[in-house]
């Protein structure tokens, strides 16, 4: 009985660990997704600010959200990005249960139209 138990027991616990792994990753892919959607949310409605301010308004927003959700290893990018569209790129690294190990990254995206403002037309 007890070699039995010896033998499947580091089976049941290495599919424990995948499952779990897993689920993580599939956490992570989420994080960053949410982080590019705030970063998109917070780039378009800047009012009349250059695109330059717009794109760095959503990076600093994608990067609060995922200190506050406390991931370590991330960049942010607006690249791809244009006059009428904001993409906002996030790329992390999670963490694997299993060390000395690295887990590949994971990139997600978002993009959205820019909102302008202007003016109404005066018809005379």
């Amino acid at each position: 009985m007890s070699l039995s138990l010896a033998i499947v027991f580091p089976v049941v616990l290495l599919l424990l660990m995948l499952v779990v792994q897993a689920a993580l990753l599939w956490y992570d892919r989420q994080v960053a997704l949410t982080a590019a959607r705030e970063g998109v949310d917070a780039g378009r409605v800047q009012g009349n600010a250059t695109d330059g301010e717009k794109n760095e308004a959503a990076q600093r927003q994608a990067r609060d959200f995922l200190d506050r959700q406390g991931v370590h290893e991330y960049t942010v990018g607006t690249e791809g990005s244009t006059a009428d569209t904001i993409r906002v790129t996030v790329r992390l690294t999670p963490p694997l249960l299993i060390p000395g190990l690295r887990a590949p990254a994971l990139t997600q995206f978002a993009e959205a139209p820019r909102e302008r403002f202007v003016p109404p037309v005066v018809k005379p």
